[in-house]
């Protein structure tokens, strides 16, 4: 079984999307929706899918607590992450699956297409390398967290720490550091909807805190200032290649 841990916050305008795409993937889903204390009837329609698993927090932790917490009760072999604004093609859990028992990585994403904030499709893909080092992501992080599935043994041993930075960065560095690579499948299977309240949308934001990461990953000041410089090159690069038709 595959559990599928998705926070929820505000996000009754997308999540039915979000829900129907992960329990009609091919495989026996355990779907759990960590409901972070919203009050726009999202209660109402996890009502409509007998089979999610619905928790509601007493009061408002954040994405990264919200997803500890659903990493706790998850009872999946594998666990998968799927934010409640995007959604997944089907048969993507199962490619992954084929993948990782091909590699023996104990972590697949996938590449992803980005998607207007009203959900048109955009036709950007955002590629991704079928095998990343450790050393790859501290230069970029090509890992999105929706596209993540990961063996549940190994997250549990691990939390998503640090919201003031990217959390979920810091957890797949602390991974590939112990476990030495991921692997992916380079389809656009995660369809990821832009937005520009979120962390990644103001891009100074960001920024400051992908250099905090570094310094969450233990690295002093010179270092973390040239993997930032790294991050930073990539993320030139990625924005040419987007909107000058590098991407396809």
């Amino acid at each position: 079984m595959v559990s599928v841990v998705m926070p929820a916050y505000h996000c009754a305008k997308t999540i039915r999307k979000a829900i129907e795409s992960a329990l009609n993937q091919e495989l026996n889903i355990e779907l759990l929706v960590i409901d972070d204390c919203s009050d726009d009837g999202l209660d109402q329609i996890c009502q409509d899918y007998p089979s999610v698993v619905y928790v509601r927090n007493q009061k408002n932790l954040g994405a990264a607590a919200s997803r500890n917490r659903g990493i706790e009760l998850a009872k999946g072999e594998y666990i998968a992450f799927l934010d409640a604004d995007d959604w997944w093609e089907a048969g993507k859990l199962k490619k992954q699956l084929n993948r990782m028992r091909q590699t023996g990585c104990v972590l697949c994403c996938t590449a992803r297409e980005l998607v207007t904030p009203d959900g048109e499709l955009t036709g950007r893909v955002i590629p991704v390398r079928e095998i990343i080092t450790y050393r790859q992501l501290l230069h970029q992080n090509s890992i999105n967290c929706s596209s993540v599935l990961i063996r549940a043994d190994v997250v549990k041993q691990y939390k998503m720490e640090h919201e003031d930075s990217h959390e979920d960065y810091i957890l797949w560095l602390k991974i590939l550091k112990r476990y030495q690579r991921a692997c992916a499948v380079n389809e656009p299977l995660l369809k990821y909807r832009l937005s520009n309240t979120g962390k990644s949308g103001n891009k100074l934001k960001s920024a400051v805190m992908t250099f905090a990461v570094y310094r969450y990953a233990g690295y002093g000041i010179v270092r973390s200032i040239w993997y930032f410089c790294c991050y930073a090159v990539h993320g030139v690069w990625k924005y040419f290649r987007s909107h000058f038709g590098g991407i396809k």
